[in-house]
């Protein structure tokens, strides 16, 4: 502490007097040493609790702050060191091994790396530490490929096998909207209006935003509400008695199996938002509209989602190029 301390002293003696000096010397020494006692009575459990609560505040989803806790604590049992003696040479053996140890993919071993980026970057934002140890490990680099979507022949199969309303409503909502799984579960009957074919959903951090539906998905909603017979104000529910709100893995087993059913591999909750904003981009809809119907804050994280249909760049070419 005392080195560092030097260090500073002496990159600004040109630019202070002498007793500018003297003051900063003994601020700085007064704040590091009671920082560094404070510092030695939190331990690493305590700080991963303080880190999760300070998520929590800022709107993270239970989903998203169980995933911090499940990554961070597995880090914080292979790293036994206290916080503030991880180094940057730890972590990255650490990621090196987790790779290793568990044969996962390079997106993963990065999802695991983002989520201790975030916990070390709070750390060092709140000043319990002096500088994160992961500020030297940048991205890591994996090949981008290019995910499929669901064409509109695998749509119209998908819609024949529905032998009840409500899929067949889910199907046409998240088709159309885009919404995540998690918005459309949280959806209430009051949150949309079928007069202008809108719905007010909350996304990540609880922003709110309006998305819209087309008329299909309109005529499929109202036919699967007029057939209810539960009061729940859930737009959708089980199909069986309490008819309880419908929760996201239930979205998801059902998806699965009617792309079972038809032959249809891989078909889950996302994949429509991803044809979604693919077909807007394909029939020419400006990409910031749709980064603002898919509630997204980063433009790059919009053109993730969109796989660019390689029939439209062969004729934009032969249009402006050829």
């Amino acid at each position: 502490m005392e080195e560092k301390v030097s260090a500073i002293l002496n990159e600004m003696s040109e630019y202070l007097s002498i007793a500018q000096m003297r003051k900063l010397q003994e601020v700085m020494l007064k704040n590091f040493t009671e920082k560094a006692e404070t510092v030695c009575e939190i331990s690493n459990n305590d700080f991963l609790k303080m880190f999760l609560d300070a998520k929590q505040i800022e709107g993270c989803s239970d989903r998203t702050i169980k995933f911090y806790r499940m990554t961070i604590e597995k880090m914080l049992q292979s790293v036994s060191s206290p916080i503030r003696k991880i180094t940057t040479e730890d972590m990255r053996s650490y990621l090196s091994d987790y790779q290793k140890i568990n044969n996962c993919s390079k997106v993963t071993v990065d999802n695991v790396r983002r989520n201790i980026s975030s916990f070390f970057s709070w750390l060092e934002e709140e000043n319990y530490i002096l500088k994160s140890p992961m500020r030297r490990i940048h991205k890591i680099k994996t090949n981008q490929q290019v995910k499929e979507i669901i064409s509109d022949e695998e749509i119209e199969k998908l819609r024949d096998k529905c032998d009840c309303s409500r899929d067949l409503a889910m199907i046409d909502l998240l088709y159309s909207t885009g919404i995540r799984v998690g918005e459309l579960v949280n959806l209430n009957i009051n949150d949309v209006d079928f007069a202008a074919r809108e719905c007010v959903v909350f996304g990540k951090g609880g922003k709110e935003r309006r998305v819209y539906f087309d008329a299909k998905a309109k005529l499929h909603l109202l036919k699967y509400i007029d057939s209810r017979v539960d009061n729940n104000k859930a737009l959708f529910v089980t199909l069986d008695a309490p008819y309880d709100r419908l929760k996201i893995s239930g979205v998801e087993i059902r998806m699965r199996a009617l792309g079972r059913s038809v032959n249809l591999n891989k078909i889950h909750p996302h994949k429509f938002r991803r044809t979604m904003a693919t077909r807007a981009i394909d029939k020419g809809m400006p990409i910031e509209q749709v980064q603002k119907i898919l509630g997204h804050s980063q433009i790059d994280t919009t053109m993730q989602y969109a796989m660019v249909n390689q029939s439209n760049v062969k004729t934009s070419h032969q249009k402006y190029i050829s």
